[in-house]
């Protein structure tokens, strides 16, 4: 009943990206489906891929609760989860017991208490271990909500762990398409240093943007921020800011990077938006939240 009412068959949204067919240009960002238990429910709503995780090692129960906020007169949320999951034994477990009927994407991180100079070892870890069960690879160090994960998205670490990754990556006889998603915090040097990255280690793309930090021209009273504290912002106050780290990217790249485009994405224009400063695909989050399952349809009804 769900995919008859939600899914929507548009030729013209059909996109091929990493060697990969997706369906259509919408999917589901990391951080909805933290157990790697909801996929094949989810993928009834339509969208045409789905990322799972951040997944660790080890299971990890994230920060002290509460840890998640809505702020509603800015269609907006503020969360400090902390890659909160139940480990990579259980994500391969579930993705081993029920088969996906949509591509999957693994979102990875480090465990909070694995030191930053031994972060290229859980990388590696999930690497290997989720390589047969996901379509493509996300490397995730852009995450405000782990104490020191922002500094591996240094130049000189990234390149590290992503070297390290794409080593293991070509040994296979089929090899894995892996993005970096970064912050949509970052400056013109840092974006350039990106770029940087991106070529140096032939990784497949770049996912942006995760939640910001910052905290400019919301609607919400400063008491009940100051109140909430810490924590990533997502939602509309995201939109244009992620629109244009794109819209750099793409331009300082010469197109010839794909980017998946996420942050602030409450309708089919926000959507749009993203496509053309330069986006190949784009993902929503909060916008799920706030405008429900219509929103993926009002999305793939657009013809592209």
């Amino acid at each position: 009943m769900v995919k008859k009412f939600c899914q929507v068959k548009n030729p013209s949204q059909r996109t091929e990206l990493f060697g990969l067919q997706f369906p259509n240009k919408v999917g589901l960002a990391a951080g909805f489906d933290k157990k790697a238990d909801a996929y094949n429910h989810l993928a009834a709503f339509g969208f045409g891929h789905i990322e799972i995780g951040t997944v660790n090692p080890l299971p990890q129960p994230g920060n002290p609760k509460p840890r998640l906020f809505r702020l509603k007169k800015d269609k907006a949320l503020i969360n400090r989860m902390g890659f909160n999951n139940p480990g990579l034994d259980v994500f391969v477990k579930n993705l081993r017991k029920n088969k996906p009927e949509i591509i999957i994407g693994g979102n990875i991180g480090k465990n909070t208490l694995t030191p930053n100079h031994k972060a290229i070892d859980d990388y590696l870890i999930c690497f290997e271990k989720l390589y047969d069960y996901v379509d493509y690879f996300v490397v995730n160090v852009s995450c405000p909500n782990v104490e020191g994960l922002g500094k591996l998205q240094d130049k000189e670490e990234l390149i590290r762990i992503i070297e390290a990754i794409q080593a293991s990556n070509n040994k296979k006889t089929h090899k894995k398409p892996v993005l970096l998603k970064i912050a949509p915090d970052l400056n013109p040097p840092q974006l350039d240093d990106v770029l940087y990255v991106v070529q140096q280690t032939a990784i497949d793309g770049i996912i942006a943007t995760n939640t910001t930090t910052t905290r400019h021209n919301l609607k919400t009273a400063q008491k009940q921020i100051v109140k909430i504290g810490k924590g990533g912002l997502s939602g509309q106050p995201l939109k244009d800011k992620s629109t244009e780290t794109i819209r750099y990217l793409h331009q300082k790249s010469g197109g010839n990077i794909p980017i998946i485009g996420v942050g602030g994405i409450m309708t089919a224009q926000d959507a749009q938006k993203k496509l053309d400063a330069g986006a190949q695909l784009v993902q929503i989050y909060t916008g799920f939240i706030y405008e429900g399952p219509s929103l993926v349809k009002r999305i793939n009804q657009v013809k592209l």
